[in-house]
């Protein structure tokens, strides 16, 4: 049995996240702040590049417009391998950790307390060149859904 998400099609198990995610990726983010009606965009590119070691250096960066201002924005992760074949640990750049990766049945759910927030991610898997995360963030001050779409380049 097969699941759908939003229209996008069914899920696509990927047997080793690490391989799949390598290479150079198109990135469009929609920022949607529940408690204010306020919508946000990002939009650039995001590169996966090997590790000495292992792993993959995650870099992101592209535009974020916010309210009508446009601002310069990127960040990095670290992707090391996890626990199991084909899984990954993503940490931030200064190796604190993150949360967990498995896409072997093409979607994987994940959670990251930060301070009194919550973040809550859903990962899907739906082609070869095509991915999505959604994250949900919840807190004191907090109500935020981000959804980023990722569509491979060359």
């Amino acid at each position: 049995m097969t699941e759908e998400r939003d229209g996008m099609g069914e899920f696509w198990p990927v047997p080793d996240v690490l391989a799949y995610l390598t290479g150079r990726w198109r990135v469009r983010r929609s920022v949607r702040d529940l408690a204010s009606g306020l919508d946000g965009e990002f939009t650039g590119g995001t590169d996966f590049r090997p590790l000495e070691g292992g792993g993959l250096l995650h870099h992101e960066s592209g535009t974020f417009v916010w309210q009508g201002v446009a601002r310069p924005a990127e960040r990095t992760l670290r992707f090391l391998p996890g626990s199991s074949p084909g899984t990954a640990d993503v940490r931030f750049a200064d190796g604190r950790p993150f949360h967990d990766l498995d896409l072997t049945t093409g979607r994987h759910v994940a959670g990251h307390p930060c301070a009194a927030d919550l973040y809550r991610g859903e990962f899907t898997a739906l082609d070869a060149g095509r991915w999505r995360t959604v994250w949900r963030v919840g807190g004191p001050a907090k109500d935020l859904v981000l959804t980023t779409d990722y569509v491979r380049e060359g």
